[in-house]
């Protein structure tokens, strides 16, 4: 069975949480990775059967008590994120205060609090004009690799390879079917390594050769705006 590196991810994570579940039923209390994996598998779950992204992070939230888990893990453990596949598309889900008290994890992430200030997103260093040419909403979350966002979202992707969209962490941008607006972008920072998302590079982005080869796999696959000519196959950021 040949399985993209999202589902190795996926079916990795579940893994780890039926063995934090068979523990806990056992009366085991949970270590970090054992609590982290049942409350990002709980949000996965929740997603996938049809709850909208304030509701998989409430989900997530109510998986856990204090009493389940080892002493010191609340203090370790202060906010999870996952990437989880809603209705309209991969969105990133953070469970913050994951254990049961209060905090924000009942919010979307990137949500403006009652009395509190729009959290400001990095200074973008290109804009682009994206058209989502679905007939359905899509949505890109703060960290996604822009380059490798929905294929009918419509851009110069040669432009966003190594890029993500500048907004506060945790938050999404949404793309209504039809339509077109702005965004701003800037490069993806650390390591610049890209694992997972569509598939399309899985390795570092700088690596020579990694931007023709993804842009050639992004064709291939019939992602707009991929295009195919000797000028996008430049290998300059």
């Amino acid at each position: 069975m040949q399985l993209t590196p999202t589902e190795r991810d996926r079916l990795l994570l579940f893994g780890a949480a039926e063995l934090a579940r068979a523990r806990r039923a056992r009366g085991r209390q949970l270590n970090v990775p054992e609590a982290t994996a049942l409350i990002a598998d709980t949000v996965c779950e929740a997603a996938r059967d049809g709850a909208r992204l304030a509701e998989a992070v409430a989900a997530g939230r109510k998986a856990l008590g204090p009493g389940d888990v080892l002493p010191g893990v609340p203090d370790v453990v202060t906010e999870i994120h996952v990437e989880a596949v809603f209705a309209d598309g991969t969105r990133l889900a953070v469970v913050s205060d994951p254990f049961g008290g209060g905090g924000l994890g009942a919010h979307a992430p990137g949500a403006v609090l009652p009395g509190a200030g729009a959290p400001a997103g990095p200074e973008p260093v290109r804009t682009l004009t994206v058209r989502n040419t679905a007939s359905v909403p899509v949505s890109v979350t703060s960290h996604f690799h822009f380059f490798e966002s929905n294929p009918r979202l419509e851009f110069d992707r040669a432009a966003a390879y190594g890029m993500r969209l500048a907004v506060p962490a945790g938050s999404s941008t949404r793309f209504d079917p039809g339509t077109a607006r702005e965004v701003g972008l800037v490069p993806i920072g650390g390591g610049r390594v890209a694992i997972g998302f569509a598939g399309l590079v899985d390795g570092p982005l700088d690596a020579p050769g990694a931007k023709r080869e993804a842009l050639r796999r992004a064709a291939a696959c019939g992602y707009a705006g991929a295009g195919t000519d000797e000028d996008q196959q430049e290998d300059a950021p």
